[in-house]
């Protein structure tokens, strides 16, 4: 069997241009899935390439700043975050919004399913490290609470 490169490297390139964490393609028999983890390494299930993409820059900022990492939400799924409960309704949180263990802060779609993230402690929300409508990882920071 004989893997086309070139569909590889589009396939990588397509990953970055519409933000997608993952992609297949199929073509005479030969399936090509391209995926992308949190830390930016693009993998293919036949060829493994280097392919490094640029952190976002509220991520950068955290990691430059002294930080306590319990403060800060993570991601529990792979998906899309939606900061409000749809196009156009007011935000879950925003900054400097006092919340509740518990309370709704980010919603993640995955599989046509969205899901509730819930806040893992009482606070005041500093920062909200993703825009809406970004595809996020597992583990990914969310929101930074204090």
């Amino acid at each position: 069997m004989k893997i086309d490169k070139k569909i590889i490297k589009e396939l990588s390139d397509y990953l970055d241009e519409f933000n997608l964490t993952e992609i297949e393609y199929s073509e005479n028999n030969v399936k090509y899935k391209v995926s992308k983890s949190s830390k930016g390494v693009v993998r293919e299930q036949i060829v493994s390439t280097n392919n490094q993409s640029k952190p976002s820059s509220a991520a950068s900022t955290i990691a430059s700043e002294n930080i306590n990492k319990a403060n800060i939400v993570k991601s529990p799924m792979v998906g899309t975050a939606y900061l409000a409960p749809e196009p156009g309704a007011k935000p879950f949180v925003t900054v400097g919004a006092n919340i509740k263990k518990g309370q709704t802060i980010i919603i993640i779609e995955a599989m046509k399913t969205m899901n509730h993230v819930p806040s893992t402690k009482d606070g005041v929300v500093k920062k909200i490290l993703v825009t809406d409508g970004e595809a996020v990882e597992f583990d990914q920071d969310l929101i930074l609470v204090e």
